[in-house]
């Protein structure tokens, strides 16, 4: 057997700038001077900071602003699913996120559905890690300035004009700063998406529900003598432990409010009472808020040289804990297209791909968090189709489908026609050198070569080349994006050099 060779070149640090058509900007009038920034990034979250460290690994100069002075101060857990975990092992990020995070099984998360984790679920990392989420987004903005992002807080975007050069952006302040492009990481409520006109269509919010942490006065018997109860009737109701004496609340409100305004402890008790018959003795709160099941997709993501991503393109009921997580991968999808876009080797359609890849997998989260906020209704047909989907959840098929759907592995990119595993990411697989992912973690390609006879010759600056007749595989060769998804399946140099050209751009002279 052969010896697995590894090959891989420096990018180079000459930053190239590709026009691209500029599209209608509102407001301010377009300021012609040299960008400062290849790319400013509106908000500081997950989805924000995560696209920065993606950027950073292809030298991209970049300007996240978060309009808040302070990160988050209340303690919210969330959940990473499979998907984020391959994610961040790509990037050398897991190992700090799970020394802070509670690992669980996969099993009863789509509508709460109480059903065991399907067994050889494809990923190194079949789980799901509870984690607070202030601490992803702190790790996260550490990693991007690691890499050499700015982050400005208590900066707030307040106008920006487009031309075919560049954005003007203008801050709060007054500051007007210039960049190459300009992406909306900034929420539900997006300025960027606002100003840019495009329309969020959908639906405004029906239901509301009050969720917080908080300590609790009754004994834990009683708590769950109630619970067992009320759920049969109400299923957006719990009281879970989630520290020493501290729980975490979920109620329904009594209606739909400005979201804006947080829920008072009073809030609460009331509404426990009604749904309960008890308040449980709530008290000492460590946050609150409350959320409704209002579902929106932006028509575009991009409108010239700016985009959105996170929620300021899609919201969603948090059903299924998907919402970060799909931020979260829509940074990964987009921050080497938007690198190779300001590196100047990407086709002028590489781009476009990032609407064409991400919304409808936005399309597919909202309707499975619509579904699965039906079947928590207490209402007798929602509660009769419930009933009858447990039973179908127990044929190992369709717990699987489901599963593999929230966690975002089933995702296949409609990359033409070719063998299923065309379009899907690769599992983070055995090879002779170690373990797949260990080599994505610098954000370019990768050609995975069990014949021994491939080169990826003049993209060799853009594309590392593994040459390993033993990797666990079932095809002879594939070649994987920055993002791990394949893009070629196959054996012929000359086919090979042609996805080259579609993905990597042209050859290096």
């Amino acid at each position: 057997m052969h010896s697995p060779q590894f090959t891989a070149e420096p990018s180079s640090n000459d930053s190239v700038e590709r026009h691209v058509a500029a599209g209608d900007g509102p407001g301010l009038p377009a300021d012609r001077a040299a960008p400062m920034f290849d790319v400013i990034i509106a908000g500081c979250g997950p989805t924000g900071a995560m696209l920065a460290a993606e950027l950073r690994l292809h030298d991209v100069r970049v300007l996240v602003l978060e309009r808040e002075t302070e990160p988050v101060s209340f303690v919210r857990v969330v959940s990473l699913h499979i998907r984020s975990l391959e994610v961040m092992a790509m990037r050398g990020l897991l190992d700090r996120l799970v020394a802070h995070g509670r690992q669980r099984p996969v099993g009863g998360i789509f509508a709460g559905i109480a059903t065991p984790a399907p067994e050889g679920l494809d990923s190194a990392h079949a789980y799901l890690l509870g984690i607070p989420q202030p601490v992803v987004e702190r790790l996260l903005a550490e990693h991007a300035v690691e890499l050499g992002a700015q982050v400005r807080r208590g900066r707030a975007v307040t106008g920006f004009a487009q031309d075919d050069e560049g954005v003007t952006v203008e801050l709060a302040d007054g500051e007007q700063l210039r960049t190459r492009y300009l992406v909306g990481c900034d929420g539900a409520r997006s300025a960027v998406r606002k100003q840019l006109g495009v329309a969020f269509p959908g639906e405004p919010s029906r239901t509301e529900t009050l969720m917080g942490e908080m300590e609790v006065g009754a004994p834990r018997e009683e708590i769950a003598a109630r619970m067992a109860e009320v759920v049969e009737s109400t299923r957006r109701f719990w009281l879970r432990p989630a520290g020493v004496g501290v729980y975490s609340v979920v109620v329904p409100a009594a209606g739909v409010s400005d979201r804006a305004e947080p829920p008072t402890l009073e809030d609460f008790r009331h509404q426990l009472r009604a749904v309960a018959g008890t308040d449980f003795g709530v008290h000492s709160p460590r946050w609150m808020s409350r959320f409704g099941d209002a579902t929106r997709l932006a028509e575009r993501y991009r409108v010239g040289r700016v985009l959105l991503a996170g929620d300021a393109a899609h919201i969603h009921p948090p059903a299924g804990g998907q919402g970060l997580n799909l931020g979260v991968q829509d940074a990964f999808n987009l921050g080497w297209k938007l690198a190779a876009q300001i590196r100047g080797w990407a086709l002028d359609t590489l781009l476009d791909t990032y609407q064409a890849e991400r919304h409808p997998v936005a399309e597919d989260v909202l309707d499975n968090t619509r579904a699965q906020m039906e079947l928590m209704s207490g209402e007798p047909g929602p509660r009769a189709v419930r009933r009858l989907l447990a039973e179908l959840m127990d044929l190992d098929q369709v717990n699987r489908r489901l599963i593999e759907k929230i966690t975002a592995i089933d995702i296949r990119y409609d990359l033409g026609e070719g063998p299923d595993l065309l379009g899907r990411r690769l599992p983070d697989i055995d090879l002779a050198q170690g373990r797949l992912y260990d080599l994505l973690r610098r954000g370019r390609g990768l050609l995975l070569d069990r014949t021994g006879r491939l080169t990826v010759g003049g993209w060799s600056d853009r594309v590392d080349h593994l040459a390993d007749p033993g990797a666990a595989l079932d095809v002879a060769c594939v070649l994987l994006r920055p993002d791990g998804h394949v893009a070629w399946i196959g054996d012929d140099q000359r086919d090979l050099d042609d996805h080259l050209s579609r993905w990597f751009g042209a050859p290096a002279s």
